[in-house]
């Protein structure tokens, strides 16, 4: 009975000390092998602080206007005989766009025409009449060469009424041809051929929209104002207006106008930027982002951004020494932008930084390098 009791103790002992025994190997095992991984270098990605010309930006929420808008009215009453113009269709100043039925206009200067020619022709007798009236001398009283030059400045100023009445007509009638009264794109058709149009109707015939050049009205925060006017006082200022998903550019152009006053509801001022826009990239309403280059910093240091880390004591970069070994180097960052840190203290053009694989090192480390892809802090 002892027997049988004392063997499965036995039993359980053995199994519990060859448990014990594997452990024991097993976390030896792991232990050498963590040792032996950690002398071995670490791969980063390495890059080297360069010196460039960085362009300084200010970026503002800009919305895209025509540069020009006109609607286009009639200025006589009459039926619109012709449309001219296709919807959408890019006219140039003075292109024909409508024609209203110009009889009545045409029968009008006529009858002004017949009228100037009859007090013409009573006007050369009256002057005949005066010649006559003064070369009888003596036989012609002084009251008759008066009464009868005094006509003759009556009918001269009746055939000047008459020309002008010529000329209101000919204008009357030149108005029935309507034409582009500026370059652009027309919109949609307002009024069908057919139509009697009347000068006062508010709608017009066709809007017409200045695309080539066209303006961003856009804004900064008001603590940049100062800035921007000093820097507009030595130069013409490139402005370049991108599109909000992507950032692709789509136009280059110049700073005309910084607003009068700021919005004291946002804190911000408005200004407004003119682009060729040749290829018709930017549109009327468009929303864009508006990159104003207000200046350029010559010959500074630059390290791509992401070699820039933060600690507890400001921001820093890992500097790879001659062993491959690194070190944390304190640096002052002056701007972070497209990518591109510009070092205002801290670090000098040709050093090797660490541009990626910082999370595991430490000041000593020793590294294996790798060359990045766009090895280049250049700016933009």
């Amino acid at each position: 009975m002892r027997l049988r009791i004392v063997l499965p103790l036995v039993l359980v002992v053995v199994l519990a000390a060859a448990v014990l025994a594997w452990y024991v190997v097993r976390t030896s095992s792991s232990a050498a092998h963590a040792q032996a991984s950690g002398s071995q270098p670490i791969p980063v990605t390495a890059g080297v602080a360069k010196t460039d010309d960085v362009p300084v930006f200010r970026t503002g929420l800009g919305t895209v206007q025509a540069f020009n808008t006109v609607t286009v009215k009639v200025r006589v009453d009459g039926q619109l005989n012709t449309v001219a113009f296709t919807e959408g269709q890019d006219v140039k100043t003075d292109d024909l766009l409508a024609q209203i039925d110009p009889r009545a206009f045409q029968a009008a200067r006529d009858q002004a025409k017949a009228t100037t020619a009859k007090d013409e022709a009573q006007l050369a007798n009256a002057r005949l009449d005066l010649t006559r009236f003064v070369d009888l001398g003596v036989n012609a009283t002084r009251q008759s060469v008066d009464t009868q030059r005094a006509l003759v400045r009556q009918l001269e100023a009746t055939v000047q009424a008459d020309n002008a009445a010529v000329e209101n007509a000919q204008v009357q009638l030149d108005y029935t041809t309507v034409k582009a009264p500026l370059s652009g794109r027309t919109g949609l058709r307002l009024v069908d051929p057919g139509n009697i149009v009347h000068a006062i109707d508010p709608n017009g015939l066709v809007v017409i929209t200045q695309l080539q050049p066209i303006s961003v009205i856009f804004t900064l925060p008001q603590d940049q104002l100062q800035e921007v006017i000093k820097e507009m006082s030595t130069g013409a200022l490139k402005a370049f207006a991108t599109a909000r998903t992507n950032g692709q550019i789509l136009g280059e152009g110049t700073l005309v106008l910084v607003d009068n006053q700021i919005d004291p509801n946002t804190g911000t001022v408005r200004l407004k930027a003119t682009f060729p826009n040749k290829d018709y990239a930017l549109w009327p309403g468009q929303f864009v982002n508006v990159r104003l280059q207000v200046r350029t910093l010559q010959q500074v240091v630059t390290v791509p951004s992401p070699a820039v880390q933060r600690g507890p004591d400001g921001m820093y970069v890992y500097v790879i020494k001659p062993d491959s070994t690194v070190a944390i180097q304190p640096v002052t960052v002056a701007q972070m932008m497209d990518g591109s840190s510009v070092i205002q203290t801290g670090l000098d053009a040709g050093a090797r930084i660490v541009v990626s694989g910082q999370y595991r090192l430490q000041s000593g480390s020793h590294v294996q390098t790798g060359v990045a892809a766009a090895d280049s802090s250049g700016g933009n």
